[in-house]
């Protein structure tokens, strides 16, 4: 996807948003670090244009819920980092770059619900690639990229990475 794409990409996601959530009115994005967090500032923005009114937008840190961890050693304390807004009540969107197996997800839920309890929490993803390995499903979705187990997506956005840009990239034994 070029830079374009993915703009128009996001403007379409944000009108799916609002109409599925009739406005903004009870809504929060919630970005997982790294690069859902630009996604949801721009969305955000994407809504308030259409709307009128601004989004609350957070960030989740899901650093320390990841199934992944090494286990060996001290265990981390972990203190939820703020998201930014009460997410108690509220319609929260869920934004990150790719979903792949839906580990992050898990992780990012867990997170998100130590927070408080949301009426509602959907999934937005820029690239839905397939290859689950828990029953997670994306219900706004960018791009939906079939790759086989030796691709991978590569999304790189100007707050993170300098050029807005999707790439699909065989990795090689």
């Amino acid at each position: 996807m070029s830079a374009s794409e993915i703009e128009r990409t996001l403007v379409r996601l944000a009108h799916q948003i609002v109409e599925k959530h009739e406005g903004s009115g009870n809504l929060g994005l919630v970005g997982i670090k790294r690069r859902g967090v630009p996604l949801a500032q721009r969305i955000g923005k994407a809504i308030q244009g259409i709307e009128g009114t601004p989004v609350e937008v957070g960030t989740l840190d899901i650093q320390f819920y990841r199934d992944d961890l090494s286990t060996s050693g001290p265990r981390p304390t972990v203190t939820p980092a703020d998201i930014g807004f009460d997410i108690a009540g509220r319609d929260i969107i869920l934004l990150d770059d790719v979903l792949y197996t839906g580990r992050t997800i898990r992780a990012a839920l867990d997170a998100l619900f130590d927070h408080g309890r949301p009426r509602s929490v959907r999934l937005l993803v820029l690239i839905d690639r397939g290859h689950r390995e828990l029953p997670i499903e994306a219900q706004f979705v960018g791009r939906v990229v079939p790759t086989s187990s030796k691709e991978i997506i590569e999304v790189k956005l100007n707050e993170v990475d300098g050029s807005d840009q999707v790439l699909l990239v065989e990795l090689v034994d």
